[in-house]
């Protein structure tokens, strides 16, 4: 248990960290929260081709959102919101109606690095016939920036979180 304990401790990004590398996949999906680090990440995985369009999911960070990526250049007649999610739970059973309505088989999913393991076996769980990808966002991911970012509390708050969705929701984190 010990050495598990000395990983999470110096390595967390190693636990926490899902990065599927250069992808492309049918739509990108941006989860809402973070420091709004998120849509500039899907607006670039955008403009590289990653995906045709883009799906925004959370409440009270959509609009926001919205306004960053058509700052970054993304169209707005390429972007649909999904606004009433709250938990990663919901974005995952809200985002799934609207991506199997559209008969979408690929995502990709852009959040922050320390969410991206929890957020990619969400969707991974409450929908198996699809295929999700993960191309988290970077930002303050140096441990030096943790402390001024505020994501050392975020980071081991995820750590709460993974065995707290596998518990509630039978979301297993490996």
């Amino acid at each position: 248990m010990a050495p598990v304990a000395a990983v999470v401790y110096f390595y967390p990004e190693k636990i926490l960290c899902v990065d599927s590398g250069p992808i492309k996949a049918d739509v990108l999906v941006v989860l809402g929260g973070g420091l709004h680090e998120r849509p500039e990440r899907a607006a670039e995985l955008f403009q590289q081709h990653a995906a045709p369009r883009l799906i925004i999911t959370g409440a009270g960070d959509d609009e926001i959102n919205r306004q960053i990526l058509i700052s970054d250049g993304v169209p707005p007649g390429d972007i649909e919101v999904e606004g009433d999610s709250t938990t990663t739970r919901e974005n995952a059973e809200f985002t799934l109606k609207l991506l199997r309505a559209e008969n979408v088989h690929s995502v990709i999913l852009v959040t922050t690095w320390y969410h991206s393991r929890r957020a990619l076996k969400t969707f991974e769980h409450f929908a198996p016939d699809l295929k999700f990808y993960s191309r988290p966002s970077y930002f303050a991911f140096a441990r030096e920036d943790w402390p001024r970012r505020g994501n050392g509390k975020r980071m081991w708050l995820e750590f709460l979180k993974l065995p707290g969705y596998w518990l509630r929701y039978g979301v297993n984190p490996f």
